[in-house]
């Protein structure tokens, strides 16, 4: 199979996990798995991703149109009303049947603008009564209680247990955080908190650049699934997508640099990225430059197709013959919904398991590689350009 037949096979079914493995309740409609193994439980981020990969599927012939809008709408509808939330920020975990918290799990400002993209995204791309549902639970989010005023930065995480504990206090996934709440239409916050985290600059070779504390992809990668960083900088002159290539590439000659080490890094085996392992999930796996110093010792040699494939809008070729690698070499990597989480030569181990992040930013970056048709939705959003143009991104000069 061509190189290019594998990632549109592999976008193809991991959209079924989205559509597939969703609550049909009348409590919880539209909420989709965590993931594969355990079946009780929803991520309001794997929502997120689900609800973006709507459009993609209806462009692509995989579902109709109006059945695309029915199930944003009415899903948007579930956290309009029953999805159990605080100031308008949602629970991180919660059950598949009603939308109530599952676990003892947190109110998350991330997740919570995971899925805020995600309903942003069906918003701008249906209108009507889609986008008039995503505008009212926007306009919900008090985005100010989450922050710390003494620091001027969002706080990490709250619990009803605990309170606000942490702080966003260097890079990471979080971009879309601060557009989303510069941009707020009822509770904005000061485009300054922007500028409030530190920018951490390493190097690993011959790549310079602001690296985030694990040094895992998806944190270079989220925020880009859905904002085209690759024209535009902020006043800094950070261009935030230079960035990510150059994160890319120094975890791919880290991958290479290990081989010796582990069995499953090499050139066409990389992307180091939290993921399911075979001691369970891992969200510390990544690669230099890193606050976390990653040698050979902070990873296990898991790789997690996901890795490299999030970062196809970043390395295009290397992406490409790690995917067609992976499909050609690994046989018990693919599955019902294509690529399986993760898997570890030197452990004779493959997950079992999907997990609806891994699947959706595959899905959402392999679109915006081929066609720019998220970037192009997102990128037109009245909210989105007035976030950007708030914190002061302008054209990056060349």
């Amino acid at each position: 199979m061509k190189q290019n037949e594998i990632l549109e096979l592999e976008q193809r079914l991991s959209f079924n996990f989205f559509w597939n493995e969703v609550s049909q309740t009348d409590e919880g409609y539209g909420l989709i798995l965590d993931n594969t193994l355990e079946k009780s439980v929803s991520s309001i981020a794997s929502v997120g991703f689900g609800l973006s990969a709507i459009p993609i599927a209806v462009e692509r012939g995989w579902i109709s149109k109006n059945d695309g809008y029915q199930r944003a709408l009415k899903t948007l509808e579930t956290f309009r009303d029953r999805v159990e939330q605080k100031n308008g920020f949602f629970i991180h975990f919660v059950n598949m049947k009603d939308g109530k918290r599952a676990w003892k799990s947190e109110i998350s400002v991330i997740d919570t603008a995971l899925f805020l993209m995600g309903a942003l995204t069906v918003g701008e791309y249906f209108g009507g009564s889609v986008y008039s549902t995503f505008e009212d639970i926007y306009a919900r989010v008090d985005f100010p209680w989450y922050i710390d005023i003494k620091k001027n930065q969002y706080y990490m995480g709250y619990t009803y247990e605990r309170g606000f504990f942490g702080n966003w206090d260097g890079y990471a996934e979080q971009l879309i955080m601060y557009i989303l709440g510069v941009a707020s239409p009822t509770h904005s916050i000061d485009p300054s908190v922007y500028y409030s985290f530190e920018r951490k600059i390493g190097r690993y070779k011959d790549y310079e650049l602001i690296y985030t504390y694990t040094g895992s992809l998806f944190t270079y990668q989220f925020s880009h699934a859905w904002i085209d960083f690759k024209e535009i900088a902020d006043k800094d002159g950070v261009n935030w997508f230079e960035n990510s290539v150059k994160a890319t590439l120094a975890n791919w000659e880290f991958c290479k640099d290990m081989h010796d080490h582990y069995k499953t890094l090499h050139e066409k085996s990389w992307g180091l990225t939290a993921c399911d392992s075979p001691q369970g999930y891992r969200g510390d796996f990544g690669a230099p430059p890193s606050a976390n110093n990653n040698t050979q010792h902070k990873t296990d040699g898991t790789v997690p197709p996901c890795g490299a494939i999030g970062s196809i809008i970043f390395t295009p070729e290397i992406v490409e013959d790690t995917a067609k690698y992976y499909f050609d070499n690994v046989p018990e990597l693919w599955g019902e919904y294509g690529f399986k989480d993760a898997y570890n030569l030197d452990k004779s181990w493959v997950s079992k398991m999907y997990i609806g992040i891994d699947k959706g930013i595959e899905i959402l970056m392999i679109e915006n590689y081929k066609t720019g048709m998220i970037w192009d939705i997102v990128m037109k959003n009245k909210y989105v350009q007035k976030g950007l143009d708030l914190i002061g991104f302008k054209k990056a000069e060349r």
